[in-house]
């Protein structure tokens, strides 16, 4: 299966350094609708055999962008996609938690199952296929470590509609083929 991960547009709390999780729906900034405008036109002439996104709305506006170049693409909206839950950090400002641990933070183990689950799933219903993952930058840095079988601290940060390509094997030899590419903007 190919697998095309990308995160949402920029939002408003992007901009303010604000740590979103999964309260904070985060409606895209003028840039951010652009840049799923750009995304979108990037992939407007793959072959894509089912989009994929998060059940936030920042993940579905960016998503819906896509879609509209494959109308009849199916389109599912899951929660394993959902940006990782930082409790009671939701809506800081990151410069203010910084190294600050939270007790009520989502594992990562935990959303290491999660994302887990979502790309056995896809990879089960499309394994010869192109699929598209629209989610968010812990989510997605997951998924990656999920495939590449890495630390999640040894994944680089994902920019706003980043795009990372990977080509996943039966053999569970799974390659990188792009890595948070940003030339569409």
């Amino acid at each position: 299966m190919r697998l095309i991960i990308t995160r949402h547009g920029e939002t408003e709390e992007n901009v303010k350094g604000i740590l979103q999780g999964q309260l904070l729906p985060g409606k895209l900034t003028e840039r951010g609708k652009e840049q799923a405008r750009k995304v979108a036109a990037r992939f407007k002439d793959e072959k894509i055999d089912a989009i994929y996104t998060s059940d936030l709305a920042r993940a579905i506006d960016t998503a819906r962008e896509i879609a509209k170049y494959h109308p009849d693409t199916p389109f599912y909206i899951v929660e394993e996609l959902r940006e990782r839950d930082f409790g009671s950090q939701n809506g800081r400002l990151k410069s203010e938690i910084g190294k600050e641990y939270a007790e009520d933070v989502e594992s990562y183990q935990v959303l290491q199952v999660r994302t887990k689950k979502i790309i056995d799933e896809a990879y089960n219903k499309f394994p010869d296929g192109t699929v598209v993952f629209v989610a968010h930058g812990a989510t997605n840095r997951s998924l990656i470590s999920n495939i590449i079988r890495k630390p999640e601290d040894e994944i680089a940060r994902l920019d706003n509609t980043g795009v990372t390509i990977c080509n996943l094997k039966e053999d569970q030899d799974h390659e990188i083929e792009l890595f948070n590419c940003t030339a569409h903007f």
